[in-house]
C-alpha cells in the first residue's frame, strides 16, 4: 500500500481541507494527517517544512506528499491522482456515465458558487438562524437544487454510491446547515446525509479540539449545530479504565474520559479530546465500548 502524508488547515474552517480529508478517509486510503492554521505565523513555515523538494512552491492546503516524491496540490488533482493510483477505492464511479457526471459535478463545485463561498464561509463550530439571503446567494441555492436533483431518491448520494463528487459537496452541505439557509426537502435530506457521515463527523470533531478563530464568526443569532447529537463524554482524572491500550494507536493509555459511568483510556490527550467531542464518530472507540 502506498504511503501518503496530507497537510490540512484548521478543520473547523477549511473547506478545501475537508475535500482532501474525505478523499482519503471516506475511501479507506491510509494517510498520515498533519494540521496547520490559517492566519497564523506558522502557516508558511508549515508548508515549507512539509515539502522536501516540490516541483513548484507550495501555496496553500490541502497538499499531499506521496512516498514516490510527488505532490498533489489541488483538490481536483488530489482526487484524480488517487483515483488513478487506487481505482478499487471507488473515488469515481466505475460506470462511464456516472463517472462523467461525477467529474462534471466536481468541476462545477470547484469553480462556482462564489456567493455561497464568500457570504457563508465554512465554520462547523457554529450554526446560525437568521442569515439574510441575497439574490446572488439565492441563485447559488437554486443551482444546487438543480444539480442535486440527479439523486435517485432521498437516501442516495449524487452518483449512487458515495463518490468524490459527494466529498466535494460536503463543504457546501456544511454551509447550508451552519447558516440555516432555506432549502427544499430534497436538498435537506442530502445535507443530513453529510452531517451524519462518519468521516465528516470526525473532521468536525478534530476542528473542535483546536482553539476557535473569531475571524470566521458572523453577527447572526446562534443555535445548536444541526448534525446528530453526540453522546455525552467528559475528560476525567480517574485512571481505572476498562482498556489498557489506546483504541487508535495500540499504545499504553495515559489520558482518560468517562462515558455512561465507565472510564476509557487513550495514549494522548488528542485521542481523548476528539473522542469526547463525538464518541460515535470513531468506530475503533465504539468497538471498544461494544466489547466492554
Amino acid at each position: 500500500m502506498a504511503s501518503y502524508r496530507l497537510l490540512i488547515g484548521d478543520p473547523s474552517y477549511s473547506s478545501w481541507s475537508l475535500r482532501g480529508w474525505l478523499a482519503f478517509k471516506a475511501f479507506g486510503i491510509p494517510v498520515k494527517v498533519e494540521t496547520t492554521r490559517f492566519y497564523q505565523p506558522g502557516f508558511r513555515s508549515d508548508l515549507e517544512a512539509f515539502a522536501d523538494n516540490p516541483p513548484v512552491a507550495l501555496k496553500t492546503v490541502p497538499v499531499v506528499a506521496a512516498e514516490d516524491g510527488s505532490y498533489f496540490t489541488d483538490s481536483i488533482a488530489l482526487v484524480e491522482e488517487l483515483h488513478s493510483r487506487h481505482p478499487e477505492a471507488g473515488l469515481l464511479p466505475s460506470d462511464p456515465g456516472q463517472r462523467a457526471l461525477a467529474r462534471n459535478l466536481i468541476a462545477e463545485m470547484h469553480s462556482s458558487f462564489t456567493s455561497l463561498r464568500t457570504q457563508c464561509p465554512m465554520n462547523t463550530r457554529l450554526a446560525y438562524t437568521d442569515m439574510p439571503v441575497s439574490d446572488a446567494l439565492q441563485a447559488d441555492l437554486d443551482r444546487l437544487e438543480s444539480l442535486w436533483a440527479v439523486r435517485k431518491d432521498k437516501t442516495s448520494w449524487l452518483c449512487g454510491a458515495y463518490s468524490a463528487a459527494d466529498a466535494f459537496y460536503a463543504p457546501v452541505a456544511a454551509r447550508l446547515a451552519g447558516y440555516g439557509l432555506p432549502i427544499s426537502t430534497n436538498m435537506q435530506s442530502y445535507v443530513d446525509m453529510h452531517l451524519a457521515h462518519l468521516p465528516f463527523r470526525q473532521f468536525r470533531a478534530l476542528g473542535l479540539t483546536h482553539a476557535p478563530q473569531s475571524y470566521y464568526d458572523k453577527p447572526y443569532s446562534q443555535t445548536d449545530w444541526p448534525g446528530p447529537a453526540p453522546r455525552h463524554a467528559t475528560p476525567t482524572e480517574r485512571t481505572d479504565s476498562v482498556n489498557s491500550l489506546c483504541p487508535y494507536s495500540g499504545q499504553p493509555v495515559a489520558h482518560f474520559l468517562e462515558m455512561a459511568g465507565k472510564i476509557y483510556g487513550f495514549c494522548n490527550a488528542a485521542c481523548r479530546d476528539k473522542t469526547c467531542i463525538d464518541p460515535e464518530a470513531w468506530p475503533a472507540f465504539m468497538a471498544l465500548t461494544n466489547a466492554d
